[in-house]
């Protein structure tokens, strides 16, 4: 199945003719999986999206999920769960202390990643509040790929430093590299010889890398930026939220991984790190969960501290015992190359879409959603109007699709200075729920931007009317600008 699925890994976005010689015809693109139950939804009238906008203060998390038609605003908790994961729903231990539900999602994250010790938590930014009150202090540096807005949250809100060490090419959209969220060594080397390893707690890498386009990293470059944390005692943890569709990307990328299995990448890709922060709402494909996994005793001792003052006590976490035992289960499916396989065919068909109708997007097409670039889609605007947003908003008005901007407002403020700090990327993320849609809600959508492409020059900016004083993007408020 391997084999016949890398001559067809990318989906044929155009349909032609069929030939009358059996042998010509080529394998069509399958979903490995049948719908058992849908949820009916409604579209409402573009008046009545512009009066749910303008009440929601223009912030697309405002708003109310029924006033959403085609919801893209993220791929976090929205998956569907499948039968295996239902059936574990119902068999969920819900003991206090040391359940069956607890062994089996430890079991299971063992076998697949090699660490030892594991500490449940409700979702991953809960993971690396544990993880960060443990190591993180003030005045230090944490360097990594493009940290996204909860870790760099946090490591902020400790009154610590990010320092962004991918590699110059995830800056153009324009260009192809098949592997876009490395790390520059050289940056890395830089950053621990200016700043000192004593002032630097670890090294975090987002496996995929979501601020920068969902862009995976190869294991040429986790070897090599392994490598460099060792010589200089330093720690290394993944945020691995999309760590199996990160082993994908590796498998057809990556030429001496393509007879690997998707497990055997995994558990390399593990083993080349000191420990890990999971969202579980993504790559294990359920609504609620998280964890830490690491082989460091005396760290899983002082992490188990804040667990239990942040979290609940350590063999759960915050979360049920029907969640972990869902959570098991989507592990073991989400590390199947069949699966990724289907899912991230449908983030490459949206993408090439988009690019058969002129619309900017950024290339090459990464595992868990298409990102446009609005610096080509709205020249005109300047980044510190928040044109991402902008685009955000007239999608939803136009075709009742949610996305979310990753530009300007969720860069936040510079913490000391209080001044913008734009991006070198401005985007509209449209993630892409697992088993949820289908490719004509993906055509919908398409439809839906090429519209807003044709008047594209008619939008203007906006202003902020109220921010939280970190991860603003969340709660803040705009106007349109006069």
């Amino acid at each position: 199945l391997d084999k016949r699925a890398r001559e067809i890994l990318f989906l044929r976005c155009k349909r032609t003719p069929m030939s009358t010689e059996a042998k010509d015809l080529p394998c069509p693109f399958v979903e490995p999986y049948r719908i058992k139950m849908v949820e009916l939804l409604r579209c409402m009238t573009r008046e009545e999206r512009e009066e749910a906008i303008e009440k929601a203060g223009f912030n697309l998390f405002n708003l109310k999920a029924e006033d959403v038609f085609i919801d893209l605003l993220t791929d976090s908790g929205t998956g569907a769960m499948s039968d295996m994961q239902w059936a574990a729903l119902m068999r969920g231990d819900e003991s206090y202390a040391g359940s069956r539900s607890f062994l089996d999602m430890k079991e299971t994250i063992t076998e697949l990643t090699g660490f030892e010790h594991v500490l449940p938590t409700h979702q991953g930014r809960a993971a690396e509040n544990v993880l960060f009150s443990a190591l993180v202090k003030e005045g230090e540096y944490v360097p990594g790929n493009t940290h996204f807005d909860t870790t760099k949250g946090h490591i902020e809100f400790r009154k610590a430093h990010v320092v962004d060490c991918t590699i110059d090419e995830a800056g153009d959209p324009t260009v192809y590299h098949p592997f876009k969220g490395n790390v520059d060594i050289a940056k890395l080397e830089q950053v621990i010889a200016e700043r000192g390893v004593e002032n630097i707690p670890f090294v975090i890498m987002t496996v995929t890398c979501n601020s920068g386009g969902g862009q995976p990293v190869s294991m040429q470059n986790l070897r090599d930026v392994s490598r460099v944390c060792k010589a200089h005692g330093i720690r290394l943890f993944y945020d691995s939220a999309r760590f199996a569709e990160n082993a994908y990307f590796i498998k057809t990328r990556e030429q001496s991984f393509a007879d690997k299995t998707i497990r055997e990448i995994v558990r390399e890709m593990f083993s080349l790190a000191d420990g890990m922060t999971m969202s579980s709402k993504k790559d294990a494909i359920v609504n609620i969960g998280g964890f830490i996994a690491l082989n460091d005793a005396e760290l899983f001792q002082r992490c188990s501290t804040f667990s239990i003052m942040f979290e609940g006590y350590i063999t759960y976490g915050g979360m049920s015992g029907r969640d972990m035992g869902a959570l098991a289960a989507g592990l073991r499916e989400a590390t199947t190359f069949d699966y990724l396989h289907g899912r991230i065919s449908q983030v490459q068909y949206l993408g090439q879409r988009l690019k058969e109708e002129g619309l900017p997007i950024v290339e090459p097409v990464g595992g868990h959603a298409v990102y446009v670039d609005v610096k080509r889609f709205l020249p005109h605007i300047p980044q510190t109007d928040y044109p991402a947003q902008i685009l955000g908003i007239e999608l939803y008005k136009e075709a009742g699709v949610r996305g979310v901007e990753i530009g300007t407002v969720l860069a936040d403020r510079d913490p000391e200075t209080r001044l913008e700090r734009p991006p070198k990327l401005e985007l509209l993320r449209l993630a892409i729920p697992r088993r949820v849609y289908t490719n004509n809600h993906m055509d919908y959508v398409v439809w839906g931007l090429k519209r807003i492409w044709q008047r594209r020059e008619s939008l203007k900016g906006l202003e902020i009317t109220y921010e939280a004083p970190i991860m603003r993007h969340f709660t803040a408020r705009f106007r349109p600008k006069a």
